[in-house]
């Protein structure tokens, strides 16, 4: 079975986005640490949200998304996006290597970077997540040209359809996007309290790292070469108990 009989209890998510609003009812009370990356004197530093806010939406969005489908699974989120749902490469970069030295079992990346000139950091950072047992879910970038790290090998990489089901993913064997998920006219929460309709390949993201949390669930010593290999192996419609 994939993921039959499991919850996502016992699997920590970090979600690196513009921030997880802790309090929305969607989040189901699972944020269990939430800090930024803010710009210091020389490299880019982390630091405490204590707050715990959504300064756009997008973040509490994948969250809720990701808690809809494992709702066992602890979260933690990375604030590494602006009101304008926009930052630096570097802070993201810093973020995902925060997220990664804190023990995460799945990270939640619905965004990229467009930066050639990042591109051996993204790489390094990407390698070594797979070496520390960490599985990214990566967005493709929703506007033609590479973006990272959506592209590297090692990474899930997401892109959206239209079938109005989480449940039902596709594996695609021809890059560079290797799976579908539901991403067009999704429901999903939003700052403040809200719900909105959304659509992209964002939201496509956060239901294949609830999948992927629930194979992580299942089967605990899957490394992440084995999880892609499990979800692509089920793909077309697996559910709970199958």
């Amino acid at each position: 079975m994939a993921f039959g009989g499991v919850d996502g209890t016992g699997i920590t998510v970090a979600i690196v986005d513009s921030g997880v609003e802790r309090d929305h009812p969607a989040v189901g009370g699972k944020l269990i640490r939430s800090v930024r990356v803010e710009l210091g004197d020389e490299d880019p530093i982390v630091v405490e949200d204590p707050e715990a806010i959504d300064v756009v939406g997008h973040g509490t969005a994948c969250a809720g998304i990701i808690h809809g489908l494992a709702p066992g699974a602890d979260l933690i989120s990375v604030r590494v996006l602006g009101p304008d749902n926009r930052g630096k490469g570097t802070i993201f970069a810093a973020g995902l290597e925060w997220a990664i030295a804190q023990g995460a079992s799945v990270i939640n990346l619905s965004l990229s970077s467009k930066s050639d000139a990042l591109f051996g950091v993204f790489h390094e950072i990407v390698d070594s997540a797979y070496f520390a047992n960490v599985l990214l879910v990566s967005a493709a970038n929703n506007v033609p040209g590479p973006s990272y790290p959506s592209l590297f090998a090692s990474v899930v990489s997401v892109a959206a359809h239209d079938i109005a089901d989480p449940w039902t993913w596709f594996y695609n064997p021809n890059p560079p996007v290797e799976f579908g998920a539901y991403g067009v006219d999704v429901p999903v929460a939003w700052k403040d309290g809200g719900r909105m309709v959304a659509t992209g390949n964002s939201f496509a993201a956060p239901h294949v790292a609830g999948l992927v949390t629930l194979i992580r669930a299942k089967h605990p010593t899957a490394s992440p070469f084995e999880v892609k290999a499990i979800l692509a192996a089920v793909s077309n419609g697996a559910r709970p108990g199958g």
